[in-house]
């Protein structure tokens, strides 16, 4: 398996500026699978309870994401509530973590020799729990948010001390080293062993961060913001499924990574839920991909 993406999948109730939805598809792992995989094929490992809408494995089969990882069981499937004031920032209003609550990450056998491995936004147990099963992989990466940072420091650092690859927000990065600089902050993730930082900083793009040199990347221009949720995960996704793509990732991938990362990212805020990314044609994201290479050249 080339690119295993581990984490969760959610019934998100969303309100902002542009409406509300309920029961939408989300979850970490559902949101970068999608992305993903319109570069790469994705594997996912993830838990939903018996209610979740047949609508969502449709979407995933669809994609072409591989679903051995994929477990139902008996029970109500993870929910997440949040309404947003600023776009930049959810105020949860409800969390029922239903059949995610005694999530066990299990990984097929086909799964444990992956080239590339993403560890989704989850507890950092978790994560930890996934890196002892996997035999073998060239790349491995996760994403956390400051939930894990303020609570589970011990856990996240002996994660991070783990990682090919990093992704955090700006916020998330000067939290979790205490440094009000994010290029300090950088060095200072770069100095546990990881070899790349990407520090995603919404509308002001992000910043690739390496030991031998930096990235930067502008965002792609969205004029009407619909749905931030899962913004993220996309990003990681499409940065990760281009990775997947290439056989041995030189700096250049790494520019093409970020441009890729950052317009599925953008796509998704532009609808509810996945529907921003979920039935575009790749030429679509190339065109646009180009479009943002151009701008950045």
């Amino acid at each position: 398996m080339s690119l295993v993406i581990v984490g969760s999948l959610a019934l998100d109730s969303i309100s902002t500026k542009a409406g509300s939805v309920k029961d939408a598809l989300g979850g970490s792992a559902f949101y970068a699978s999608i992305a993903a995989s319109y570069f790469h094929q994705a594997s996912i490992v993830g838990v939903v309870g018996d209610d979740y809408p047949p609508a969502g494995i449709e979407l995933l089969r669809k994609h072409g994401v591989n679903l051995d990882g994929l477990e139902t069981v008996s029970g109500k499937t993870f929910r997440w509530s949040g309404k947003y004031e600023d776009w930049n920032q959810a105020d949860t209003l409800n969390t029922e973590l239903n059949v995610f609550a005694d999530f066990n990450p299990t990984l097929p056998p086909a799964y444990r020799n992956c080239r590339n491995l993403l560890l989704g936004n989850i507890h950092p147990s978790l994560q930890l729990q996934v890196l002892e099963q996997v035999e073998s992989y060239d790349c491995v990466a996760c994403d956390t948010m400051n939930y894990w940072i303020t609570g589970e420091h011990e856990a996240l650092s002996k994660v991070i001390r783990k990682m090919d690859v990093v992704f955090m927000n700006e916020e998330e990065v000067c939290q979790y080293t205490g440094c009000d600089n994010i290029f300090k902050a950088g060095k200072e993730i770069l100095d546990m062993g990881v070899k790349l930082i990407v520090i995603k900083r919404g509308e002001y793009g992000s910043v690739c961060i390496s030991d031998d040199y930096m990235v930067f990347m502008a965002a792609y221009p969205i004029e009407d913001v619909v749905d931030p949720t899962g913004a993220g995960d996309c990003f990681a996704g499409g940065f990760m499924g281009y990775l997947a793509s290439r056989p041995k990732p030189d700096k250049q991938d790494i520019r093409n990574a970020a441009l890729t990362g950052t317009v599925t990212a953008a796509l998704n805020v532009s609808d509810f839920s996945v529907n921003g990314i979920a039935n575009l044609d790749k030429q679509t994201i190339d065109a646009k991909i180009k479009q943002l290479k151009e701008w950045t050249s």
